[in-house]
């Protein structure tokens, strides 16, 4: 009998795990993959692998900390003008005369104390994150502006450039995936394997009662901030090397395209739930059907309202879904209060007639 129980428990977990958000995000991106395959006569080779995960890189970078700051109930906007900020300062300190490792560095510092600022304010002084990001998000790019003005700087090392486009043999794949790839390992085992990450969950379900069990709110969101700051200057840099251009307008509109793909992938934006592989399918899912509309020769515009539309129904559809789910757990509820009414009835009568008798 336990035996039986058992093997039905597993059953279940299999099914659970099966119609996951994470498994149903997997499965979009495979039939995405294959449909773009068949569909379209240039996808399926390497030159297409290639291309395409190079577009993918930013997104995917930026998404990790974003993920943790949505799921802590909190946003950030101003990633892409970080990014932005960081390939100005590139470019004009290596037209400077500056080594490139000591570029580098800088730009990565810059980011770093870009994300503290937006997590001092945010957290330390209690100020909403939305509307601290977007004032961020217009000082950032305005400081791009003014660092590097209207010029554009491409001089950089060949060897640099020429790595940051390279492959690994004949797969197409990137050799800076690897990178990448470490860094997803590192967000989703601080996410899924340790207190920390659990404390994260905490916070965005219920913030007060995550302090009241020792968690200190404030310095956790204020370290995911200059997280979030420093990556998004690492995606400057990257963005900067692969096109061999450093300017201020770098990752304009990034920022939409990353919290798409995070609310796609199963967070939530009210905080307290989500995953990274449900992000990391759901970069792929973004990246797959706007690389497949640019094999199409789409316009950038029509790219632009696919991101729209696809954040949009990232926000609704768990609402509705919840809606309905909650319709249907009240109705089951009435059914069995109505059921249980008419047994005590039932059985009242039928003991007043007992006694009767």
């Amino acid at each position: 009998m336990a035996e039986t129980i058992g093997r039905s428990g597993q059953k279940a977990d299999w099914v659970r795990l099966a119609l996951s958000r994470d498994a149903i995000m997997i499965y979009a991106v495979v039939v995405a993959v294959l449909f773009a395959s068949l569909r379209l006569e240039r996808f399926a080779s390497t030159l297409t692998v290639g291309f395409l995960l190079l577009d993918l890189i930013p997104v995917l970078l930026i998404a990790m900390p974003m993920t943790l700051i949505i799921i802590t109930g909190e946003i950030d906007l101003s990633v892409a003008s970080i990014a932005g900020l960081s390939s100005a300062m590139m470019g004009t300190l290596w037209e400077d005369g500056f080594p490139i490792w000591l570029v580098i560095v800088v730009c990565l510092a810059i980011g770093l104390i870009a994300g503290a600022v937006n997590g001092i304010l945010i957290a330390g002084l209690g100020l909403q994150s939305l509307a601290v990001t977007i004032g961020t998000l217009a000082l950032y790019r305005g400081l791009a502006l003014v660092v590097i003005g209207d010029n554009a700087v491409a001089s950089f090392p060949a060897g640099l450039t020429s790595f940051t486009t390279s492959k690994l043999g004949n797969t197409g794949i990137p050799t800076v995936m690897i990178g990448v790839m470490v860094i997803v390992i590192m967000f989703a085992v601080v996410l899924h394997l340790t207190p920390f990450g659990r404390g994260l969950y905490a916070i965005g379900s219920a913030a007060e009662a995550a302090s009241f069990v020792g968690i200190d709110v404030a310095r956790v969101k204020i370290k995911l901030y200059v997280w979030c700051g420093g990556i998004s200057a690492l995606t400057g840099i990257y963005w900067t090397l692969r096109f061999s251009s450093a300017r201020s307008d770098n990752a304009s509109g990034l920022e939409l395209t990353v919290i798409a793909a995070v609310l796609l992938g199963g967070v939530s934006i009210f905080g307290g739930k989500g995953s990274i592989t449900g992000v990391v399918a759901a970069v792929g899912l973004i990246g797959t059907i706007t690389y497949s509309l640019r094999l199409e020769r789409v316009s950038d515009v029509v790219l632009i309202i696919v991101t729209g539309t696809l954040l949009i129904v990232s926000v609704v559809a768990p609402r509705i879904f919840e809606v309905i789910s909650g319709a249907r757990h009240r109705r089951k509820l009435s059914t069995q209060l109505a059921v249980d009414r008419s047994a005590i009835t039932t059985h009242t009568r039928s003991t007043a007639h007992r006694k009767e008798e």
